[in-house]
């Protein structure tokens, strides 16, 4: 089942049950993936399906963020979509899981005493393996610490 059939059929439940909050965050879901799928002019494959769900939990944490202090409800609203899209989001890998990412690459390129100098190749070679399961700045910043940095 794709994820705009699994959206819609979540939609449709939250109609039923009168989840009017719900019902709007599963609507926004599946007016952006039918979007990509439209842009694409072809069915989503997994990945992008769930590139258009991390971005959409990305712009609704941005939203969380940016929003005044005072604005209560729009913190709220954003703070329950944001616990609605997630239910739809891939599963991560955990910090335990890129550390041990981050030793097996230090020792693919032959790294024994790891050096700041040596974070952009343990970057480019570490990125491609954990893309779309973590967060990059939260890997960059493990990298960093790996090496020797802050």
């Amino acid at each position: 089942m794709s994820k705009i059939e699994e959206v819609r059929s979540e939609m449709v439940k939250a109609m039923k049950s009168g989840d009017k909050a719900r019902k709007d965050v599963f609507s926004l879901l599946l007016s952006a993936l039918k979007a990509k799928w439209v842009d694409k002019h072809a069915d989503l494959t997994e990945e992008e399906e769930n590139a258009v769900i991390r971005r959409e939990i990305k712009q609704t944490k941005e939203a969380v963020e940016t929003a005044p202090k005072d604005r209560k409800d729009i913190i709220e609203k954003n703070r329950f979509a944001l616990s609605v899209l997630e239910e739809f989001a891939p599963k991560g890998i955990s910090e335990e899981e890129i550390g041990g990412m981050i030793r097996g690459v230090f020792g693919q390129l032959g790294i024994t005493a790891p050096s700041p100098k040596d974070k952009g190749r343990v970057m480019r070679a570490l990125m491609p393996l954990v893309k779309g399961r973590a967060d990059g700045a939260a890997v960059s910043r493990m990298v960093s610490e790996a090496c020797g940095g802050k």
